[in-house]
């Protein structure tokens, strides 16, 4: 290759690596703390035309760039944990990122490329959600998206759409870069792009109560009593001083209630871990909670670790139903609710007998969390209730299942629930954007199932959203306080419930049948290996 043509094929490539690394962090300004959330289609135009035209393995190594530079920020709340542990996440699941840029490379030639960019982001985010170790999908463009008219795609088909959106508004618009030489190409696909972002806003979002039979509405209290600070150590050894905020949080929402400030709530939601104390076996935990439930004189849902009833070596996070003196059923706790999806490194260690030797950290999981078997649906006051703890927002299929009432047992089988809650403690996050980032989800859950949640956080971020993701009420980090709302009830499912993993597993199927077509021209042409075209300066941003 003549001189002139190496220095040019050198800056081409030097082009594609700067518009992978921008592009990334360009798409983590769209998603909390930030928010610039229409930042987020041109970042994903400037990955794709980066990506596009290629060759497979060079898109692969672009794409885990694009990935470093979009995961190393978004996920740099993970640095209070120990820069190890944020590194390896990051890196690791960079990797996801490579396989959408491949796929985008190996896609290039087809005549539907712009389509198939979306369906790839879906199936790769598909991919990234269940592995390993039940995956992390945090960081799904639709996690950025609960703002936006793109945002009620999410009723239709769930979060996986909402991807495929702005995706496709990303691909768009880098196919209309690529066409700017023929302009009806170019003009075509931008108004596709008003299309998509003008169909989404025209989703009808209901947030009215619709039952089929008991109340409608209902007021629910969420309360938030605080922890000594941000960090690691954020519970330590305060952790009776953490269960006795939230009792003394209570009872300041009592005494607003016998002021007439607000009204009296029928139920009240505790946070994640608002007792770490296992009230089934420690009696001061479980006067003080009782103190607490019985001041407010309704059933609370309270955050708790407990030991494991028939394996002491495991505990259980769990939400528990803790029942006022005075009520019907006389005290205490009844039905609860085990987290099905513990985190690994954080409430379980995989491998533990190998990794415990080399990092003195795990210590601080000194015994594993063991995974519950049924789905979060219970009874709290007169609420058929969802519960989520913590990262399980994350998970598609968890929020899902509480709402058309997959995978419930005991009293309330085959019922689902008719508002949502979050439980969290995000305390050791605090004040790293993480909250703002799980809030989000919390938000785009409730469009997605038309359902209000109740997010619930020891420190914050706590509050209460509307059935179409507008936040009503909320307490910022680091304060004590008390949220009161009246609250619809709904039986309704959206499409997004009706269709389940549909949406996403259509996605799949047809990112795969688009690679099997490039692999079969492939084979037709060479032996082995995609089809490939060269770099072209009109791929380039």
């Amino acid at each position: 290759m003549p001189e002139p043509a190496v220095a040019s094929e050198r800056a081409r490539l030097l082009l594609r690596v700067l518009g992978s690394v921008l592009g990334g962090l360009l798409l983590v300004l769209s998603f909390p703390p930030y928010d610039v959330v229409w930042l987020a289609p041109p970042a994903l135009a400037v990955m794709t035309l980066s990506w596009h035209g290629v060759r497979a393995r060079r898109g692969f190594w672009l794409g885990i760039l694009a990935g470093a530079a979009f995961l190393l920020w978004h996920l740099h709340w993970m640095t209070v944990i120990g820069d190890d542990a944020w590194l390896l996440l990051g890196l690791a699941f960079s990797v996801f990122y490579g396989l959408i840029g491949a796929g985008v490379a190996a896609t290039s030639s087809l005549r539907v490329w712009p389509l198939a960019v979306p369906l790839l982001w879906v199936a790769v985010e598909a991919l990234r959600g269940h592995v390993p170790w039940g995956g992390f999908p945090w960081g799904d463009l639709a996690f950025g998206q609960t703002s936006t008219t793109l945002t009620p795609y999410a009723a239709l088909g769930g979060a996986p759409l909402v991807s495929f959106a702005v995706a496709l508004v990303g691909s768009l618009l880098a196919y209309a870069w690529t066409g700017r030489s023929r302009p009806r190409a170019a003009v075509a696909s931008l108004v596709g792009v008003a299309v998509v972002c003008t169909a989404g806003g025209l989703v009808p979002l209901p947030v009215e109560g619709e039952t089929a039979g008991g109340p409608a509405y209902t007021t629910a209290a969420v309360v938030q009593g605080n922890v000594a600070g941000p960090g690691m150590d954020a519970f330590g050894d305060t952790r009776a001083l953490v269960l006795s905020n939230h009792v003394r949080e209570t009872e300041r929402l009592a005494a607003d209630v016998r002021a007439g400030r607000v009204p009296q709530p029928d139920l009240v939601i505790w946070p994640e871990n608002a007792s770490d104390l296992d009230p089934y076996a420690d009696p001061d935990a479980r006067a003080l909670i009782q103190q607490g439930v019985d001041a407010i004189g309704v059933p609370v849902l309270v955050g708790a670790v407990v030991t494991k009833p028939d394996d002491p070596r495991y505990v259980w996070n769990v939400g528990i139903v803790w029942q006022p003196r005075a009520g019907a059923q006389g005290g205490g706790p009844t039905e609860f609710y085990v987290k099905q999806h513990p985190v690994p490194f954080g409430e379980y260690v995989p491998f533990r007998e190998l990794l415990a030797k080399v990092i003195s950290r795990f210590d601080r999981v000194p015994r594993d969390f063991a995974a519950g078997d049924s789905t979060g649906v219970l009874q709290v006051g007169p609420a058929v209730l969802g519960d989520l703890i913590c990262f399980e927002v994350a998970y598609d299929e968890l929020a899902h299942a509480a709402v058309v009432g997959a995978g419930v047992t005991g009293p309330l089988a085959g019922q689902g629930a008719r508002i949502l809650t979050v439980q969290t403690n995000n305390a050791t996050y605090g004040l790293t954007g993480q909250p703002e980032q799980q809030l989000a989800m919390s938000r785009l859950r409730a469009v997605e199932h038309g359902r209000a949640v109740l997010v619930a956080a020891t420190s914050g971020i706590s509050a209460i959203i509307s059935p179409d993701g507008v936040e009503e009420q909320v307490l910022p980090e680091f304060v004590a306080g008390h949220l009161v709302s009246k609250v619809p009830l709904r039986d309704s499912l959206t499409v997004a419930d009706r269709l389940g993993a549909l949406p996403q597993l259509a996605a799949v199927a047809g990112a795969v049948a688009l690679l099997l077509v490039v692999l079969v021209r492939s084979r037709r042409r060479r032996p082995v290996g995609f089809v490939e075209s060269r770099p072209s300066e009109e791929s380039l941003p």
